[in-house]
């Protein structure tokens, strides 16, 4: 493995920066050549591309966004597009090409795969934490955090005003980002894609509330949980019944931002052992950390085990310094 490229497509997560700069550290760690390509796979298209060294990615593991910039591309989606791509990576002279993004870039990389020799791994980052045996995402844990500051606040004007509020949040097909925010904000009521909701029992699910003596409610309504949206399910509910109801649409908001400790680690985690995975021949993979499963341990055992600090972690630092 002599020279590889990176590039964030798609969506863009809390914690692609710190991602990148993992991947272009850890190269040049193990005496590889890396290119980051501009725009994501509008770059590879048109060769647009920056030659990293340590410096570009200097003070950049804090910041939002991407340095490389991102984009959804519908040209990529044309086989010819592709193949003027392939014709790219061959040229450069690249053996291997780490994809920073989600779901819908993840299935770029599977197109690229079947007419490129480039050897190509995904470093999963959605906020919408919706690919399947993944696990955790890049950006994710950010999302929830900048969601749950938001509905924090507006549950304070929600009690003192007495009135309902529903809080739209993303997540597109994918009611991961608004159950973990209707957890953790301890809402009223939840509602997602994966579950098919009736607007007469929800109706009287806010009543129930309200009779409990609630000064308001919050609602949390994941993208794509009712089809038209928030407007639409507040004007159903107002027909059911007489309720004082706001919307709230975070909307991108939750794309931006400092990420957090989570997705820091988690980038750079994904991102060393990208490189690796390359320089010891994996190809058409994606790099994932499945979620842990709760445990039961009982209390002699605890205090017999020293606490150790996991020294892979340690590695990390080591790889990407």
């Amino acid at each position: 493995m002599r020279k590889i490229g990176v590039l964030t497509s798609g969506g863009d997560a809390p914690g692609m920066n710190a991602a990148i700069r993992a991947i272009v550290r850890t190269s040049l760690n193990n005496d590889i050549k890396i290119i980051g390509f501009r725009n994501g796979y509008e770059g590879l298209i048109d060769n647009d591309y920056v030659v990293f060294d340590r410096r570009l990615v200097g003070n950049i593991i804090q910041r939002g966004g991407s340095i490389l910039h991102t984009s959804r591309s519908s040209r990529f989606l044309h086989k010819k597009y592709r193949l003027i791509a392939e014709d790219n990576l061959r040229s450069l002279g690249l053996d291997g090409l780490v994809i920073i993004g989600g779901e819908g870039s993840t299935k770029g990389a599977i197109a690229l795969s079947k007419i490129s020799k480039t050897k190509c791994v995904v470093v999963p980052a959605t906020i919408d934490k919706d690919m399947p045996l993944v696990g955790s995402t890049i950006g994710f844990d950010t999302a929830i955090n900048t969601a749950l500051t938001a509905i924090d606040k507006i549950r304070d004007t929600a009690t003192t005003a007495n009135v309902t509020h529903i809080v739209e949040v993303m997540g597109r097909n994918c009611g991961w980002l608004g159950i973990l925010a209707g957890i953790g904000a301890g809402a009223e009521i939840t509602i997602i894609p994966e579950v098919k909701i009736n607007i007469p029992k929800l109706s009287q699910k806010i009543k129930d509330q309200l009779n409990k003596g609630k000064k308001g409610c919050i609602i949390i309504l994941a993208e794509g949980g009712f089809s038209t949206g928030g407007a639409s399910l507040a004007s159903a509910l107002k027909e059911e019944g007489s309720f004082d109801l706001r919307i709230t649409t975070l909307g991108h908001m939750q794309r931006g931002g400092n990420p957090s400790a989570v997705d820091r680690v988690l980038a750079t985690e994904l991102g060393v052992h990208a490189v690796l995975s390359l320089k010891d021949g994996f190809s058409n993979v994606i790099i994932a950390k499945p979620l842990a499963t709760l445990e039961k341990i009982e209390f002699d055992k605890v205090f017999k085990t020293q606490v150790k600090v996991d020294m892979y972690l340690h590695d990390l630092i080591e790889n990407t310094a």
